[in-house]
């Protein structure tokens, strides 16, 4: 990569960082204006990292949870894109946090208990693929408790129960033990819920 496309990149970045400032101080309407254009940029072909941060934090912005369920969606899927050949949405060796991994900053909760968009650049520092290991317990936690609140709590166990299979890839920090926590507070809640043990929903691999 040469430094112009290092250079590009650490733009996009740095553009995408300055939206969730805006939405971590409460102006939803001005960051989700902001991210949305720098979505339109990327387009379907951008890279996958950016769209993957980008979802992310396009989903925070959101009023109805309806929308942030797609937009987390958006999220797992560029993240898959990062690793081709994988099984999706399974990190190898088996995001406080509702978020996708520590740098952009730390974000408000999407969900009382359950965190949300701990930033992403610094997760991406090593690398992409060494980077989305440590995206899919925040990205799995996050599509938990969008499904929580759209009241579906078979998907959210089967979405918390993959957030915690990958919890391996976190580091002992802040961020990690803050993950962990709001797995745990999560399974607590759904733990009161009726309904069986986790099973397949279309969507997941959608």
């Amino acid at each position: 990569m040469t430094e112009q496309q290092e250079a590009s990149e650490d733009a996009v970045m740095t553009r995408i960082g300055q939206a969730v400032i805006l939405l971590h101080a409460g102006d939803r309407e001005e960051a989700r204006n902001r991210l949305g254009e720098i979505w339109a940029e990327i387009g379907a072909e951008g890279d996958s990292l950016h769209r993957c941060t980008l979802a992310h934090y396009m989903a925070d912005a959101q009023d109805d949870p309806a929308d942030e369920l797609a937009w987390d969606l958006r999220a797992l899927t560029a993240a898959d894109g990062l690793r081709p050949g994988e099984e999706p949405g399974l990190p190898p060796g088996r995001r406080p946090g509702h978020g996708v991994g520590p740098t952009l900053g730390e974000g408000p909760g999407r969900a009382p208990g359950e965190g949300a968009g701990q930033g992403v650049g610094q997760a991406a520092r090593p690398g992409p693929q060494q980077a989305v290991r440590v995206f899919y317990p925040s990205l799995h936690l996050s599509l938990a408790a969008d499904y929580v609140k759209l009241r579906r709590p078979e998907a959210a166990r089967v979405h918390l129960a993959r957030a915690r299979a990958a919890t391996g890839a976190l580091a002992d920090d802040g961020y990690g033990n803050g993950v962990r926590a709001a797995i745990a507070r999560l399974e607590r809640r759904l733990a009161a819920e009726p309904g069986e043990g986790p099973r397949p929903f279309p969507e997941q691999y959608s």
